[in-house]
């Protein structure tokens, strides 16, 4: 079994999608091993978006993801990566397919509902990253 790393992203929460966004993942048939809100703060938000934290967009991603509450949650099922992946659609919404996630709920390249693991590796740092061993119930 796989793992994945999801956070409902602030214009999630904001619009009230994360029980559409999390019924598409149940009814994918992945299991939610770990699930909690949180407020992602700068140096968590600065580690997580290390790839791109020297760019001049990232306090534009940093505002963004600690403008309200989030929640993380950690998936797992078979083949879960790109299937989470491929249920989310592009990451920039305006090229999202309808039916997709991204294309019926996001915005843009930001503002796009959900954040997931991009591969296995990933996954694993991320989902470390955000729960304790302890908090993960498989």
């Amino acid at each position: 079994m796989q793992r994945t790393l999801i956070i409902f992203k602030p214009d999630c929460m904001q619009k009230r999608h994360v029980g559409d966004v999390l019924a598409r993942f149940e009814k994918a048939g992945f299991s939610v091993i770990g699930c909690k809100m949180t407020r992602l703060v700068p140096a968590v938000l600065r580690e997580h978006y290390a790839h791109v934290a020297d760019k001049p967009f990232y306090p534009e991603i940093e505002k963004f993801m600690a403008s309200r509450p989030v929640i993380v949650m950690a998936l797992q099922g078979d083949g879960i990566v790109q299937r989470v992946r491929d249920l989310l659609g592009p990451t920039d919404s305006r090229k999202a397919a309808k039916g997709t996630i991204r294309g019926d709920f996001g915005t843009d390249m930001m503002v796009n509902i959900v954040h997931a693991s991009d591969s296995d590796d990933n996954a694993k740092a991320e989902i470390a990253r955000f729960f304790k061993a302890e908090e993960i119930f498989a």
